[in-house]
């Protein structure tokens, strides 16, 4: 009865700070959100961005500024919901602390395919792109589990961390390699290959939204085999766990929602990487409670990060890119440093 009360005592308080955070930032997440709306080159007054959402037949230059910035703050939130998820997945499918599309290649390899089909086949639609930046994702995905399984003890954390680096950092040097010659493609997409929000367009956004669907349902299917791989593998097949079956739909899951959210806003880095680990400093390592706090830091950041670039260089934007790379670069080196790497 004892240990009872005392491990209820324990978890109810993670349980309800959980709940209040989830609260909390949903207010928030709410905030942001029209602060995306209001906040440009010619500032809106909330007053009035609220009475142009309340009416869609408002006209006037302040209801145009509205809609137009609408499909940004929209793909704000799925972006940020979308990597938030894939970089929870990859951190529990592969009890890596460090994994996250941007680190483990998926990004770069989305990328790196997306910009070679705009060169060579002149692919100009993220409907066409998504096709293709998963292939790129699958290979680069593939491409670090080889080099990370080498050896005689197979893959480890820290090992599929360092292949993740080289393949992406490849990765990096062959989009390079492939822009440098087409002034065209670099004048036409140089901003979307930082990763940034400024071209979202309803237009671009509602086809690709069943794949963010598809990719947000494989996650929550895969969420309780992924608090039993955290046991590690023997003991998640002692429980009945599907090993394999779980690895390959969280690799599933995240590269759909990697290479849907590359080809409409670019490889955004980080975001997979930060919110994950924010969500488990609150609510511990539950991978249910960490995901479903996931959905709402990752549009905080993003959206967050958005307003950051727009504000800094006011009337230009800093791409969302930057801002994510150079918050999340430090998380990294910060958790790189930490001893205990082999486990979550």
């Amino acid at each position: 009865m004892h240990a009872h009360t005392s491990r209820s005592g324990t978890k109810n308080p993670r349980t309800r700070l959980g709940v209040i955070c989830f609260v909390v930032s949903l207010v928030l997440l709410v905030v942001l959100a029209l602060c995306s709306i209001a906040i440009g080159s010619r500032p809106v007054p909330l007053s009035e961005v609220i009475a142009v959402l309340g009416d869609p037949g408002a006209s006037g230059v302040a209801a145009e500024a509205v809609r137009l910035r609408i499909p940004r703050m929209v793909l704000g939130v799925l972006a940020g919901m979308a990597l938030a998820s894939a970089g929870t997945l990859m951190q529990g499918m592969t009890r890596n602390p460090l994994a996250d599309p941007s680190i483990l290649g998926l990004n770069g390899g989305a990328a790196f395919a997306i910009v070679l089909s705009m060169a060579t086949v002149g692919l100009s639609a993220p409907i066409q792109y998504v096709w293709v930046g998963m292939l790129g994702s699958c290979i680069a995905a593939l491409g670090v589990w080889a080099l990370g399984s080498l050896g005689a003890k197979g893959p480890s954390p820290l090992k599929m961390t360092l292949a993740g680096a080289v393949v992406a950092a490849m990765l990096s040097s062959l989009t390079s390699a492939v822009l440098l010659p087409r002034i065209d493609v670099i004048s036409s997409f140089r901003f979307w290959q930082v990763g940034g929000l400024s071209g979202a367009r309803f237009s671009l956004i509602v086809p690709l939204l069943p794949l963010f669907v598809i990719g947000e349902v494989m996650a929550v299917w895969c969420l309780p085999g992924l608090n039993a791989l955290a046991m590690g593998d023997d003991l998640a097949r002692g429980l009945g766990s599907r090993v394999r079956l779980v690895r390959m739909g969280a690799w599933g899951a995240s590269v759909i929602l990697s290479a849907t959210t590359t080809a409409l806003a670019g490889p955004i880095g980080f975001v997979g990487l930060v919110v994950p680990h924010a969500a488990r400093l609150i609510v511990g390592s539950n991978y249910k409670r960490i995901f479903t706090l996931s959905l709402v830091f990752g549009p905080i950041l993003l959206l967050a990060s958005d307003l950051i670039g727009r504000v800094l260089t006011r009337p230009t934007d800093v791409e969302v890119g930057i801002v994510t790379a150079l918050i999340g670069a430090p998380c990294f080196i910060v958790l790189a440093r930490r001893r205990n790497l082999q486990q979550i």
